[in-house]
């Protein structure tokens, strides 16, 4: 394995007093607890807070700021935060109007984040949770619990937190986080697997000439293959994915993610996303402004996830609302 590291050990310690030290005009880190927060947050707006494990950069320390998350309780490689870290957050998001946590789904995140927010309520804080969940391929449609949470989550960690810094009550929030999640569907490709920090092995295989259908965020393998196509047939058959699980139809106006996944040139992620444009134009939908970027990471794994949401003009405001968070690209 070769990584610019230190070690394994101090990858957490090491990523986040580096990443506060370079944006310290807007975010801190907590003094006992690894949480990265707002620098300012304002008084009486409803706080919004993410829990996630290191390795995904810039997910979500980078998603932290001024109409964006309010805090991000930063865990070991891959792995959930613990609650008593979560409620740190919590209890620092909380400015008098309650805190909602957005929870992506995989195990420890939901439980974790559970534990946190029965421990901030028995605090006094009217806390929340939303479970988020998009990957199409990882369960049935009519069992969206069981979906995990991948790149689409995005989409609630660019515009819950616009949306509260608004002055919406926190039942609005948690009403319009679930409008968002609801909206949102994913799919992921993968050519080259990622390599975990912690084993030094590579996270699944793949023949040479296949790419992967329906990996997860954290390297998880899919029995889904399609073989290696031009960008063009790829963005089409991830496309018609989406297009019919989240039965988007003609007229309707996209925001569109086209996530790199650690190791996709930006070459690639511009001939792809200038697929999907040219074909979602085709069926007479609109594709908003896309954000096109590494953003949402699984080390160095060669992959592009591809996510939908239905809009309005409410989500599209929230979508253009300007931000200091370092990990969302100006559109």
């Amino acid at each position: 394995m070769k990584k610019f590291i230190n070690t394994v050990d101090s990858i957490v310690q090491d990523t986040i007093g580096s990443f506060v030290n370079i944006h310290q005009d807007t975010v801190r880190k907590l003094p006992n607890a690894h949480v990265v927060a707002r620098k300012t947050i304002e008084k009486g707006k409803v706080g919004v807070v993410i829990g996630n494990g290191s390795g995904h950069e810039p997910a979500c320390i980078g998603f932290v700021g001024k109409n964006a998350l309010d805090c991000n309780a930063y865990g070991y490689l891959f792995a959930a935060p613990g609650p008593d870290t979560l409620l740190a957050a919590i209890k620092e998001a909380d400015q008098g109007a309650g805190v909602v946590v957005l929870i992506s789904n995989h195990a420890g995140d939901v439980l974790n984040s559970r534990i946190a927010v029965k421990w901030a309520i028995e605090d006094g804080i009217d806390a929340r949770y939303v479970i988020l969940y998009d990957d199409v391929l990882s369960a049935p449609k009519d069992e969206p619990l069981e979906r995990r949470g991948t790149a689409g989550t995005y989409f609630n960690y660019r515009m819950a937190g616009a949306y509260a810094a608004e002055g919406h009550s926190i039942d609005e929030v948690v009403a319009y986080v679930e409008k968002i999640r609801d909206n949102t569907r994913t799919v992921t490709v993968a050519s080259l697997p990622g390599i975990s920090p912690i084993t030094g092995k590579e996270m699944f295989s793949l023949p040479e000439d296949e790419y992967q259908l329906g990996v997860g965020v954290h390297g998880e393998s899919s029995p889904d293959t399609v073989k290696v196509e031009p960008a063009q047939a790829l963005a089409k058959i991830m496309t018609d994915i989406l297009l019919e699980d989240g039965e988007y139809q003609k007229g309707d106006e996209l925001l569109v993610l086209v996530n790199g996944c650690g190791g996709t040139t930006d070459m690639e992620l511009l001939i792809f996303c200038g697929e999907v444009r040219k074909y979602l134009e085709s069926k007479d939908i609109v594709m908003i402004k896309p954000a096109v970027g590494s953003f949402i990471t699984t080390q160095e794994m060669q992959g592009i996830a591809l996510a939908f949401c239905r809009s309005d003009e409410t989500m599209q405001r929230l979508w253009f609302s300007e931000t200091d968070a370092p990990g969302f690209p100006k559109l």
